[in-house]
């Protein structure tokens, strides 16, 4: 048992060490860049219909567990793109959590660059796009966030997966939250597997993205076998890059 209880540790203190490691410790988070990272084509020069999801290193210490995710939409021959994601701030003063463009599709999160973790083009993400719109409005915690184990920015971008099964969203085994849900069993985000879990804080997902993963009290490790990798709490994903979804 004391085998197994220093395995399970390592497994989980040694991936989060390594990202504590990198995490970004410079200016105060209100003093940190927060412009355009460039990963969202110009609207003015690409007319097709695109939809995004980007995930980028959370706040402060928070960043050394997780990532803060968002999906963004813009349907073809659109000036603009539409923003949606969940943030806590202003939550307990009666702002709602869902908000709809705070900032620019791609900006740094308060310096953390984002990641593009899906992206889907065309005539595809055209019909998706209504069903997304549908999705944001029918989430079911529009005015709570709980940092751990949700509902929070992660469970939003999640459900909307869930909800569009379409868009094969695999989100990395750092975006702490996205195992919360409604009901003990449901589909996996990408709409490719089956999950089990409790309240967000023990479960796991078995999907063609997900591949195997394990939820211990919200952290999360497993190994994808669709593109070869390791699913590592606080790093995400250690293996060959991901396939993102195209059109």
């Amino acid at each position: 048992m004391k085998a197994v209880v220093l395995v399970v540790l390592a497994l989980l203190a040694v991936p989060l060490g390594f990202s504590a490691a990198i995490a970004q410790w410079g200016v105060p988070w209100y003093e940190a860049r927060r412009d355009a990272s460039g990963l969202a084509p110009d609207p003015a020069t690409t007319r097709e219909a695109i939809i995004q999801v980007y995930g980028a290193r959370a706040v402060r210490w928070r960043g050394i567990f997780a990532v803060h995710t968002w999906i963004v939409v813009k349907p073809a021959d659109a000036e603009r793109y539409t923003r949606y994601e969940v943030m806590g701030w202003g939550v307990d003063r009666g702002i709602p959590a869902v908000r709809v463009d705070r900032s620019g599709p791609d900006n740094y999160w308060f310096g953390a660059k984002p990641e593009l973790i899906l992206e889907r083009r065309g005539s595809v993400a055209e019909a998706m796009i209504p069903k997304i719109q549908k999705a944001v409005q029918d989430y079911p915690w529009p005015n709570d966030y709980v940092i751990w184990p949700g509902p929070n920015s992660n469970t939003f971008t999640a459900w909307i997966g869930r909800q569009v099964p379409e868009l094969r969203l695999d989100l990395p085994a750092h975006a702490i939250g996205k195992d919360f849900m409604d009901m003990p069993v449901g589909f996996s985000p990408s709409g490719t597997g089956v999950q089990l879990s409790l309240m967000g804080m023990l479960g796991g997902t078995i999907g063609l993205e997900e591949g195997i993963e394990i939820n211990i009290l919200g952290l999360n490790f497993g190994i994808d076998l669709n593109t070869p990798a390791l699913r590592l709490p606080g790093i995400g994903r250690l293996g060959f890059p991901q396939e993102r979804p195209g059109p």
